[in-house]
């Protein structure tokens, strides 16, 4: 079982990644706000953060460094939807361990966050 805590805010992101991401053995926590989403991921336990590069006015990139230093002893992966190829280099700078595009395939989607154990 993996439990994956997703932070997003628009319900075009929400409904495409719960499509995508509907599949036994995968729990998905959705999570609007990014200021509360790293002490959210810690206190739930979660397996990995998924976050939109756009969420709320802190961004993917401050939620990423947010989970990083609040999972420190015990790091969580987090993944970031990115809006354009060039903003890789920002979800790099951030510690992100993967990214991809918005529009990805469901199945590219599934196999970025989902550990192959779990699948």
């Amino acid at each position: 079982m993996t439990t994956i805590l997703f932070v997003a805010d628009r319900s075009s992101v929400i409904d495409r990644v719960h499509a995508a991401l509907s599949v036994p053995g995968v729990t998905l926590i959705d999570h609007d706000d990014p200021d509360t989403a790293a002490s959210a991921a810690v206190e739930q336990g979660v397996d990995r953060v998924l976050v939109d590069m756009k969420v709320g006015a802190m961004g993917g990139m401050a939620v990423t460094r947010a989970v990083r230093a609040a999972s420190e002893e015990d790091p969580i992966p987090v993944t970031i939807l990115l809006d354009r190829e060039a903003d890789a280099f920002l979800a790099r700078r951030s510690g992100a361990s993967n990214w991809l595009m918005k529009d990805t395939a469901a199945i590219d989607l599934r196999h970025a966050v989902i550990p192959a154990e779990a699948s």
